[in-house]
């Protein structure tokens, strides 16, 4: 501590470089102070450090860290703690550039493990980015000895001192109700719950908190299941989807797609107060939709599309710019070969002619000049053949209501089971229509990735760039725009460090399927940790936990993807 006083003491006035003689550790009174990484310039990304506290000091008693689920808990709380206490601090410290800057990874409505803070046995580490003051490229001192011996201080004194055992005796009970309800619905091949009096609508477009006035969930009499939870004496009533196909219906704007969104974010646990902390669905459901343009490598769509002009097979298809039907088709497969099994559909986000093919286009357009058979065809075969359940928001056409087991109709965004009603529709009003899919789903080959699909070179140096829709990797942009289930930007930084771990290890080289490859990665995350696929030691703040799905779906939109014949 009195070290790096002097230390700042003694730079005060230099050229900005001489920060870098502030690198290492240094004890306080109350933590220990890590300087990992210091910034080139004030205007350069933020220099790196990290808080090691000894939990004795702090109400995170051993109990409330004894299962991986709750360790994340606590340490959500603890970055939550940390981002307030930020955001409350008056700050005061001068400078260019990004001077006096204090950052933590940035939570959001839902509880996703970070580096941002790691539990340990005995300890509690912060990772915090900061700017160290200067003016022009001279430095300051005295306001870099503000933002160590004034801010730390007091934002710890706010956030990790200053919490309660009941506040974390709170949001452990939640991860235990969440946990039990997950359990419950497993046990029973439910794959999604919603519990009455859950507020679904987001307060905009752009905003994930919960909307004001909003209309609270409450579930049909016929749907609704009573689930027994812990700390809590009353069950938890609610909406049980069981496995199969659920056609969710209704007028435009009556809470369709927004029911379909809960259900597509309900993979993620959620925090007090967010309005669907008991929104929880199937954690390897997946949002599938259309894609134009995006390319696809030696993927099986012959399932869903085959007999194409002159001949070209579907059994390995390989494009540079997909089709709405096609990119359709490649994300349903891709996602199975991910091992997805449940899929989520929005015809709002569904090309058309993979949808469905009515009786009169099928009078005027034979089988044989068709190469698309539709997903209505082969949705059935999808829960027979492999037990891959569909959730799937349909306002546009009836004739899935002959394969669904479950009919919701959303009116005025409360839900009523109108399954026996639509039953009576489907067998008194005929369609007409063919099936088209054949007696089974079909089968589909395993891909192995080939070595040279990852280059991070850009000139002389590695470049991985990343943002919550896009990775820039190397010479490429990954684009992830369509990706609907990854949420945060530090899981879009996690995906380009797994990509990194993959090339820096010549991971495919062994040889591995993509189910395989990716089998990997989540038993290296779940033995070692989110950094253990870092190749830098020390800081590692800005990652968070990503699903296979989502890392699949980034590998799979590699234009520079090879894939082993």
């Amino acid at each position: 501590m009195i070290n790096l006083a002097k230390k700042l003491e003694q730079i005060d006035g230099k050229g900005y470089k001489a920060y870098k003689q502030i690198q290492g550790s240094y004890k306080f009174p109350d933590f220990e102070l890590l300087i990992d990484y210091v910034q080139g310039d004030p205007f350069a990304s933020p220099s790196k450090i990290r808080i090691l506290i000894a939990r004795s000091k702090t109400a995170f008693l051993q109990k409330w860290t004894n299962s991986r689920q709750r360790k994340i808990r606590c340490e959500d709380m603890i970055v939550r703690e940390v981002f307030q206490a930020i955001s409350n601090l008056k700050n005061n410290v001068r400078g260019s550039g990004k001077s006096g800057l204090i950052m933590i990874d940035k939570p959001g409505q839902k509880v996703l493990e970070r580096t941002a803070v790691q539990i340990g046995e005995n300890d509690i580490t912060v990772c915090l980015s900061i700017g160290l003051p200067a003016k022009g490229r001279t430095i300051l001192g005295k306001e870099a000895k503000k933002i160590f011996f004034q801010l730390l201080p007091e934002i710890l004194r706010h956030s990790v001192f200053s919490v309660k055992g009941k506040d974390i005796e709170g949001a452990i009970q939640l991860c235990d109700q969440q946990m039990a309800i997950r359990s419950y619905m497993k046990e029973r091949g439910i794959i999604a719950f919603i519990a009455n009096n859950s507020i679904l609508p987001r307060a905009s477009g752009v905003s994930d908190q919960p909307l004001k006035g909003a209309v609270p969930f409450q579930s049909p009499k016929e749907m609704e299941v009573s689930i027994p939870v812990p700390h809590r004496q009353e069950p938890l009533k609610g909406m049980a989807i069981y496995k199969g196909i659920t056609l969710i219906v209704g007028g435009g704007y009556h809470g369709k797609s927004t029911l379909l969104k809960a259900l597509e974010h309900g993979v993620y646990d959620h925090i007090e107060g967010d309005g669907r902390e008991f929104v929880l669905t199937d954690r390897s459901a997946c949002k599938i939709r259309a894609e134009d343009g995006r390319s696809i490598k030696k993927v099986d769509i012959s399932a869903f599309i085959n007999n194409l002009p002159f001949q070209k097979s579907t059994k390995s298809f390989s494009t540079e710019n997909a089709s709405g039907s096609t990119s359709q088709a490649a994300n349903i497969m891709e996602m199975l070969e991910a091992g997805a099994k449940t899929l989520l559909i929005d015809e709002d986000t569904s090309a058309t002619n993979f949808m469905i093919r009515d009786a009169r286009m099928q009078a005027l357009i034979h089988k044989e000049h068709e190469p698309i058979t539709p997903f209505i065809d082969k949705v059935l075969q999808l829960k027979q053949d492999f037990d891959v359940s569909t959730i799937l928001v349909m306002g546009g056409s009836g004739d899935y209501f002959s394969v669904a087991d479950r009919v919701i109709k959303m009116d005025h965004y409360k839900p009523y089971d109108v399954t026996h009603e639509a039953k009576q529709i489907a067998c008194q009003i005929k369609t007409g229509r063919k099936h088209e899919g054949g007696e089974k789903f079909g089968e589909w080959k395993l891909r192995i990735p080939e070595s040279g699909s990852l280059n991070s070179r850009k000139g002389k140096k590695s470049k991985i760039a990343c943002r919550l829709s896009e990775i820039q990797y190397g010479l490429e942009k990954i684009d992830l725009s369509y990706v609907e289930q990854l949420v945060d930007e530090s899981q879009t930084r996690m995906i380009g460090e797994i990509l990194s771990y993959i090339e820096r290890t010549n991971l495919f080289d062994r040889r591995l399927t993509v189910s395989q490859l990716l089998d990997f990665v989540e038993n290296k995350i779940n033995q070692d940790g989110l950094q253990s696929f870092s190749a830098h030691h020390g800081h590692q703040g800005e990652l968070a936990y990503v699903r296979r799905f989502e890392l699949a779906a980034a590998l799979n939109r590699i234009r520079a993807l090879k894939i082993r014949e």
